[in-house]
Parts: C-alpha cells; structure tokens; sequence
C-alpha cells in the first residue's frame, strides 16, 4: 500500500534524524557559516515555529534569542489550546468575520496541536456554570456554534448538566441560585515544554539555533539594484560571554513578541508602535480547589473580563487578568490582580470552601503582545489577530497573534519572507509534523519505565508526559537511589515527581542557568515558589558540576534564581502577607480577652524551655524527641527558615505571633512550622501525667 510505505519512510526518517547539536557547536555554526536563508530573532513559540517552518522548507535557517527559550509570555500562558469562545460571540454579535475566521483558524490550529504533540497536550473539558434560566439556552446556542465552526475537528461535543450532575462533577461550586451548567472541550498542555519542544525539533532538522544571544544591531548592505539599505543579518552578543559576530542572512525574522517595536526601531528609528502590550496575571492554588480533569470559565466577571479556573499538574490555576502594562523583560504579579482572582474565585465556590490569600501558591505575569487597533479604547477590544509586515529594507515582522496559531502565524510569515526575498524551498510542511517526544509516545509508556527503570509510578507518569519518547534518555541518567524501591529517581522535592536526572538532562535541552531549569525544563518555579525555593541548591549542584562552575559562579545562580522567584514567580507577595505588618492584628474580641495571643504564646514557651525569647532547631528537635517523632535536621532548618524573617537562624515570640495571626487570617496555609507544634502540643497535653491508679498503685 503506497500510504503505508509513506508512513513507514516518514518514520524511520523521523528516528534517524541526528541529535540536536549542544550549545557550543550550535554557536560555532552561527558564527562560521557565511550566510543563512533566514535568521529569526526570539525564542518563544512564534519564533521558534518560524525556524520549524523555514528548516523543513529546506531553507538554512538561524534563530537567536537573547535569554530563554519561552522565558517571556510563552512560558506564562493559560495553558490552554483554545480557539476562543469569547471571540466568537464578539463575531456573531457584531457579525464580525474577521473574528469568525480567527476562530475557525484557531480551532485548526488546536487539532493539529493536540496531534503533534500527545505528550503534552490533551483535550480538557471546560464548565460553564448557569445562574439564571435564561441564559441556559443563550450559551448552549453560543458553545454549539463553537463545536459546529470547529466540524470535524471538534474535539468532543459540549452538552448541558443539571444542577445535581454539575455539582456532582464539581462539588466545590456554589449551589445557591445555580440552574444547571454547559461543558464544552478545549485544549491543555504545557506551555514551556511545548514551545522547547518546537525549538529542539527545528534543531533536529538542521536549524542552528542559540538561547542567550542577543541582538545588539542590524546589518546592512546598500542593494546593487536600487540604491536602498537593506537588512542582510545582526550583530550579536553571547550574553554569558559576552562575546559578539555577526550573522548574515538573505532574510531576517522579527518574532519578539512584546519586544517587537524595539527591532523594528533598530531597522529604522522613525517606526511607530504596532503593538499594545497588555499584562496577564494567574496564580496557582492547590489542586483541592478543582476537579482532576475539569476547568470552569466565568464568562462575565466583575468588570467584564474572563477568568479561567483550570487543573494543571495536580495544581489549579485561576486566571487571567488583562490590563495595560509597560514593557519589561522580567513583569511582576501585582497584589492587587492576585485578589482579583482570588475574588472572582469567591463568587463561584461553596461557602463551605474558604479561599486563603496564603494557598497562592505561585503567580506570574506574562505580557500579551496584542496588536494596536486605533479605534479601540481599551486592551479587551483589540483584536488577538496578527500582522505580518515587511518594511522598505525587508526586515519581516510578525506581531500579535496567540500561542494556539503559532503555526499558521509562522507559515503566513515565512511565505511573505520568501516572496519578499525570493528564498525558494517550496510550501510549507509543518501541518502533521509531529514534535520532539512525540514520536515515540503512547499513553501506556508509562508503564515500560515503571518496569524496565524502578521508577516510581508518579514520576514515570510526569517523565512520559513532559519528554515523550525521549522519557528513556531521562531514564538513563537516573542515579539508583539505595532503596528497595524506587530503584532510580531521587525526588528534587518530596511532594514533586521531577527527579535530578532533569537536571542532567536539562543541560542537553539547552539549560544555562538555574532559572531554566525551575521555569521551563521542569514547571517547579511556577506551580510552587516554596518547593522551588528548597530545590535550588541541588540544582546549581548538578549544574555546577557538569557546566564547570565556580564557587563564585554558583552563588551568582542561587541569588539570581532567589530572586526571580521573588519578583516573578509571587514569592515576594507570598512572604509579605508574613512581613506587611508588624502588629498582631487577631480578631478585636480575641484581642481584649487575651484568648489567641496566650495560647499562642504557651503554645512557644512550650519549646523555649529556657525562655530565651526565641526558639531553634535543637528546642524544636528536644520537645519532637518527648513525643517520639524524627524530623531530619536539613528539613528543621527549612521550616523553621519559612518563618526566620530576619534570617538571623532563630524564630522570635513576635514572628510566632504574627506567623499564627498570618495564619488566622488565611494570608498564610500550610506553614510547617505552625501545624508541627500544634500538633506537638496536642500531643504533650494527651500524654499529661500517668495516674497511681494507671501506674498499678505505686508498686
């Protein structure tokens, strides 16, 4: 059968095709070739699809980014591969075509995803609660048309619950006035790996591609023909070494997203803004507040904009907000979104479930990089579409657009590009093209690494979605762990699967800094800023290790990834619930009795025996010996750290104090430290003195 030996040629070509080049030799290869069909300028998921795109077009393709791949808003998306409900009730509402085809597109886009990529995508059903009968039928007909304009790629038919059934599936929703509820089915995966994952397989086609490259100007030359400067590549810079070369190209590729006006000013300083940058926040709270497999969209919250509640690597996520921001390379949650979410979260729970400001567990900020529309006069209306434009000295730039068309984007831009510069190669060859990992994967590999590696269940599950078949590379390089099971794999964290060997591994895929390995070679830094926190030092271990670090150099990593946990990731935010006031603010009637603050500070002298005003590990670790519990020292020295806010080793009255009012209040959850001395007290209050009678009479 003709189809068949296709397939099997596709295949074996798909298996054979060499390993991606490491770092250096991909740096080498920027510098010594004398010129590339196409240089692409940014890492994320545009840019990247770009150098997909041009390399199995069989043009020589070269792509630079200067930090991380999908370090900016690629890594820091909802997650979700979607076509846009909100946008096809703006088309028909407004009989907008433009947004109808943006859908249709988008809906394209989503089944090819979900087909590339099975590792790390999968369809996830999505709730609509109904509050009033009216609007029961209103959204019916609206999610219908969504599943009728996605034909058949429409990943399941959406349906209508009743209150019981919705309730059912998702028990923690609020059951006062509720009517009955919608399900319709989008896309999920894991943003980061799925943007790294489109790098590594232009790498593997032949694309030199570099991280930590910038670009520090445009080359140009004077065209024969008509007398004008055209562009014909950049001057670069190695951000670690600093070192600069040039990379000439017949094309370049501005893929910047956020970043995009800044390279078209260096083609020419009198170019105005084509694109509005707007900020999304999200937070992660704990996977308790969702279903395992089920999302819930608030179509109209308080001031009009979307929030999605969402589970995502056994945690949830709660987002977006969508407001005007400047530009930055490094944005930062704002309090003030972070309780947006949180308020919004509110109005669809159950009472019963009470929504802390300290179960946000990690937030972040990614900038959209949304297309101006001059008419609009606020960022909810612009349109998500994209622009692709090609300026008078042939710098191609693609701006706007959303993480679900990054394929279609990247096609339409390479096909101006090689109109504009008359590259050849032929059509485009990304639809089908399956992704690094996908090859190889089935939904039972799982199971062969369970079996051939020792690796426990979970992490054998994590290890399959996030690196496919390349999940056995990973394997390998597990150290054993001395125990009779698992086998191999130690824990980088306990209540995480992702084991050191990712470490190992992260450096193959192109991991230069600690922060890549917390942010996008695993998801750690975003799913749990704490768990993260404790990581860090046997990460820049690892790495220091096979990258040759110095003492210097490692401490540099430590303190700069500290500090994008703090800014980036909401540590900051987290740990000023603790800080943000020095009184101990208890409930007025708590206070005039004395109630909370003396039991809280029995509760203390309880293990400051010789009421020194503080406590340490070794007053901790004493009372644990009475009740017969072993805590390892490096664990004590962790909890009692989370508390420790002068960092001077000790925790004092006053931090207890405000540490159990933080607590009180739900602007802290799950503090170690807290919930380990309740419970040594309740245990030393259960042990109380033994009785003559219970003693046998004293004899």
């Amino acid at each position: 059968d003709p189809g068949f030996k296709t397939y099997i040629i596709f295949s074996l070509s798909q298996k054979t095709m060499p390993p991606p080049k490491q770092i250096q030799a991909q740096l080498s290869t920027l510098q010594d070739t004398e010129e590339f069909d196409v240089l692409v300028v940014g890492g994320g998921a545009t840019g990247s699809g770009c150098a997909l795109d041009a390399v199995t077009r069989n043009l020589k393709t070269a792509l630079v980014e200067r930090n991380d791949f999908s370090s900016g808003t690629s890594s820091r998306s909802t997650k979700l591969i979607h076509g846009g409900v909100r946008y096809l009730q703006k088309a028909i509402m407004k009989l907008d075509y433009e947004q109808y085809m943006m859908v249709k597109e988008a809906l394209h886009e989503r089944s090819n995803l979900l087909d590339i990529a099975p590792h790390l995508s999968a369809p996830l059903p999505i709730m609509l609660p109904v509050y009033k009968w009216w609007q029961l039928p209103y959204y019916w007909a609206g999610i219908k048309m969504y599943d009728l304009v996605a034909g058949g790629q429409c990943l399941k038919s959406s349906y209508v619950l009743s209150k019981n059934k919705a309730l059912e599936l998702f028990p923690m929703l609020k059951k006062d006035k509720l009517v009955g509820a919608i399900v319709y089915y989008d896309g999920q995966h894991n943003d980061a790996r799925m943007n790294l994952a489109i790098a590594l397989t232009a790498a593997r086609h032949g694309a030199a591609i570099a991280n930590y490259t910038e670009v520090v100007h445009l080359l140009k030359k004077t065209d024969a023909g008509t007398g004008k400067e055209k562009v014909c590549g950049a001057r670069c810079r190695d951000v670690i070494t600093g070192n600069e070369f040039d990379v000439r190209a017949k094309c370049v590729i501005n893929a910047t997203g956020p970043f995009t006006d800044s390279l078209r000013k260096m083609d020419d300083g009198k170019n105005t803004n084509i694109c509005q940058p707007s900020a999304g926040v999200h937070i992660v709270i704990p996977g308790y507040y969702s279903p395992d497999n089920m999302g819930l969209l608030d179509p109209a919250t308080s001031d009009g904009r979307v929030i999605f509640f969402l589970p995502w690597e056994k945690m949830t996520i709660a987002g977006t907000t969508d407001t005007p921001t400047d530009i930055t390379a490094h944005p930062i949650p704002r309090e003030e979104d972070i309780n947006f979410i949180l308020n919004e979260v509110r109005n669809y729970l159950s009472p019963d479930v009470e929504v802390r400001r300290g179960d946000v567990l990690a937030a972040w900020s990614g900038i959209r990089p949304l297309v101006t529309d001059p008419n609009s006069k606020d960022t909810q209306s612009i349109c998500r579409n994209h622009i692709v434009n090609v300026s008078d000295s042939g710098l191609v730039t693609i701006a706007g657009g959303k993480w679900t068309t990054y394929r279609s984007m990247a096609e339409e831009t390479l096909d101006a590009a090689v109109a504009a510069h008359r590259l050849g190669g032929g059509p485009s060859k990304t639809v089908g093209l399956v992704l690094e990992g996908g090859q190889d994967w089935s939904p039972t590999l799982y199971i062969r690494l369970v079996q051939d590696y020792g690796l426990e269940n979970e992490v054998a599950q994590h290890l399959a979605a996030t690196y496919g078949g390349k999940a056995f590379d990973v394997a390998k390089m597990a150290r054993v762990t001395g125990k009779r099971w698992p086998i191999v794999g130690n824990r980088l964290v306990s209540e995480f699967p992702y084991i050191e060997s990712e470490v190992r591994y992260a450096v193959k895929e192109y991991a230069c800094t600690a922060i890549d390995v917390i942010a996008r070679r695993t998801r750690l830094g975003f799913l749990n800023v704490q768990a993260a926190d404790e990581a860090l030092p046997r990460i820049v271990d690892i790495m220091g290790k096979m990258l040759d670090w110095s003492d210097k150099k490692r401490t540099e990593e430590l303190e700069a990834a500290k500090k994008f946990l703090y800014l980036e990731m909401g540590y900051r935010s987290r740990s000023e619930q603790l800080t943000g006031t020095t009184e101990i603010t208890l409930d007025t009637q708590e206070v005039a009795n004395s109630v909370l603050i003396d039991r809280y500070t029995n509760r203390f002298h309880k293990f400051d025996k010789d009421s020194k005003g503080f406590i340490t590990t070794v007053d901790v670790q004493r009372v644990l010996q009475n009740i017969s519990v072993q805590i390892d020292e490096n664990a004590l020295h962790e909890i009692l750290n989370e508390v420790d806010l002068n960092k001077n080793g000790q925790v004092e009255l006053n931090e207890f104090l405000q540490l159990m009012s933080a607590v009180k209040k739900g602007q802290v959850s799950d503090s170690r430290l807290a919930i380990l001395m309740k419970t040594a007290e309740e245990s030393l209050d259960l042990r109380g003195p033994v009785t003559v009678d219970r003693s046998g009479g004293g004899v």
